[in-house]
């Protein structure tokens, strides 16, 4: 196959080379054929006396000229963006030297000296020979260098009819035209490099555009998802509220069914939206990873108890042969990892079953997850692991969940430093591969802690609640599932309307014990520094948490830096339960200083 035509762009760069390593040269050059010129005429006319040489010398100083047109081009600042002009003037200056040593013959050619006329050719010759490679860049500047010099020295021997000149003219046809073709290949092998050379730069930054065009659309998409996800979130945690209040309240009526299908209709969606979460909080770079040795046993027993469920509403076989192995890795990201993968080989395996066991190979352990599944082709074997990709799913099947699952897997191998490979076939099953460094056992294993009996029952929820949120329908539905808890609330729109709200509450002996605070307020007001402020200026007394629905990763990232408890909506109410008790059993002490 041909190579593809040089652009109009590459074309034009080639041509501002070639036209600056023309001048470039044109200084020195000028001085040695000057110089030669000089010597060969002093010396010819003191043999032959000719005035010939004298006319001839005058011709030749216009050379001399070259210097102003030299200095002329270096000067101009358009010189890149007028090559083609400065070219042109190269060869028509080129073509002028070359006719002035082309008459050089017909003028003083010594007719009746054979020393002096060799002596003459073969200046003239090796003067087009050495002076070749510094007009090889362009082609028209060679033909305009070689041509009618040498046709002045060929035709002159010629014209004296004698043998001899007959033989030297012969032999200095044979000379140029050897000239020629050297000349020729050297401009062909300069003009290809030069091509090759603008053609790899432009594709490195046809590559670094699309590059920045892929991130561009990364970012764009983080972005667009981490909008989506919070306006999600929003409503979706009024309406998980409610349905628990509606739970509560129809609790023994006919119509107890229909809250309880609703509660599970919200929790799937929660499901799928944590999940996202899982991805932006990846991506912020706010899950660290605290590798340390662990026994795999413990992971495989958890991941085992999560999957059992699952596998056994689909008829299917989950097998989990323990080991007593050990490795080096964050026990609960690598739960995280591991339980992916089964629930993506459950999802995918229509009879049979999933085997989930490890193998010590060298100074690895070999985490293998096999299923006897559907399999997916060689070609999707990559796009797998990227979000919302799903090989068997077209239409969108929500039951089969939003093709995340192996995405996460991805992120969380790179985080820990666990390589994750796929060996597949259509039909046969698939078999994911973690590889994890290989741990040594303590000599004497650590005694877990019991924690006291009853110890989260016996927290003490706050008596009194403040609500920070710009959106009614989420204060509302808060504060009837806490009012439904026991827990009096006041709720505010905004940190003026807070700070009010506090100063009453402290007047009337009633200070709040707890401020919920959503992350984004109306008008753009920042929630994180505006609880804090209400936090300093009730002297650090009620405990802070902090409901979100945000996504982005740049403000994950904040929320985890200011160190502040952070529930992510919607919100389990048996957690959000949780989290305020651990608020009143937990000491209050500085607060964080507000971005």
């Amino acid at each position: 196959m041909p190579p593809a035509p040089p652009s109009a762009s590459t074309d034009a760069r080639v041509l501002r080379e070639q036209v600056a390593a023309l001048y470039a040269t044109m200084p020195a050059s000028t001085a040695i054929d000057v110089l030669l010129a000089w010597g060969l005429c002093a010396l010819l006319y003191w043999q032959t006396r000719n005035a010939g040489i004298l006319v001839w010398l005058g011709l030749h100083f216009i050379q001399v000229l070259r210097y102003p047109l030299i200095h002329a081009y270096f000067r101009d600042p358009q010189a890149a963006e007028r090559s083609a002009f400065w070219a042109r003037r190269h060869w028509r200056e080129l073509l002028y030297y070359s006719i002035t040593w082309g008459l050089a013959p017909w003028l003083f050619l010594p007719a009746d000296s054979l020393p002096l006329t060799a002596l003459m050719m073969l200046t003239m010759l090796g003067l087009c020979s050495g002076g070749v490679p510094s007009v090889a860049p362009r082609w028209p500047s060679v033909l305009a260098f070689v041509v009618p010099m040498t046709v002045g020295l060929i035709t002159a021997l010629a014209w004296r009819a004698d043998t001899i000149h007959l033989f030297l003219a012969a032999c200095a046809v044979l000379h140029v035209g050897a000239t020629l073709h050297f000349a020729h290949a050297q401009h062909r092998l300069l003009t290809t490099a030069l091509t090759t050379r603008f053609e790899k730069e432009a594709l490195a930054d046809a590559l670094a555009h699309q590059v920045q065009i892929t991130q561009q659309a990364s970012e764009e998409k983080t972005r667009f998802f981490a909008a989506a996800s919070h306006d999600l979130r929003q409503p979706l945690h009024a309406i998980a509220l409610f349905g628990v209040v509606l739970e509560r309240e129809l609790q023994g009526h006919a119509s107890q069914p229909h809250a309880q299908r609703l509660m599970r209709a919200v929790n799937a969606l929660s499901g799928s939206l944590d999940t996202m979460l899982d991805v932006s909080q990846l991506d912020a770079g706010v899950v660290p990873a605290q590798p340390q040795a662990v026994p795999l046993r413990s992971v495989l027993l958890a991941v085992q108890a999560l999957a059992a469920t699952r596998a056994e509403a689909r008829a299917l076989q989950l097998r989990v042969r323990t080991t007593p192995l050990w490795v080096r890795t964050d026990p609960q990201l690598l739960q995280r990892l591991l339980a992916n993968l089964v629930e993506n080989a459950i999802k995918y395996t229509p009879t049979g079953g999933v085997l989930v066991l490890a193998r010590a190979r060298g100074a690895e352990v070999w985490l293998d997850v096999v299923d006897t599944g559907v399999g997916i082709a060689p070609e999707h074997h990559e796009r797998v692991f990227q979000e919302f990709y799903q090989v068997h799913n077209p239409g969108r099947d929500r039951a089969q969940g939003l093709g995340i699952g192996l995405s996460i897997v991805r992120r969380l191998s790179r985080l820990l430093d666990h390589p994750v490979a796929l060996h597949s076939r259509p039909g046969r099953g698939s078999r994911f591969r973690v590889r994890l460094p290989l741990a040594q056992a303590p000599a004497q294993l650590p005694t877990p802690a019991a924690a006291p009996a009853g110890a989260l029952a016996a927290a003490t929820l706050p008596r009194h609640v403040l609500l920070l949120d710009d959106e009614a329908d989420i204060t509302d539905a808060l504060a009837a599932f806490l009012r439904g808890e026991g827990i009096a609330t006041a709720s505010a729109r905004d940190e003026h309307e807070a700070m009010q709200q506090l100063e009453r509450a402290t007047a009337a002996g009633q200070p709040f014990d707890a401020l919920l605070c959503d992350y984004r307020l109306a008008d753009g007001a920042d929630g994180l520094d505006a609880a804090l402020r209400l936090q300093a200026h009730a002297g650090n007394t009620p405990g802070l948490l902090l409901i979100t629905g945000e996504t982005a990763p740049e403000r994950l990232q904040r929320v985890h830096d200011s160190g502040v408890p952070v529930l992510f909506k919607p919100v389990q109410p048996e957690r959000l339960l949780q989290a305020l008790a651990e608020l009143s059993t937990t000491s209050a002490g500085p607060a964080p200083s507000p971005r």
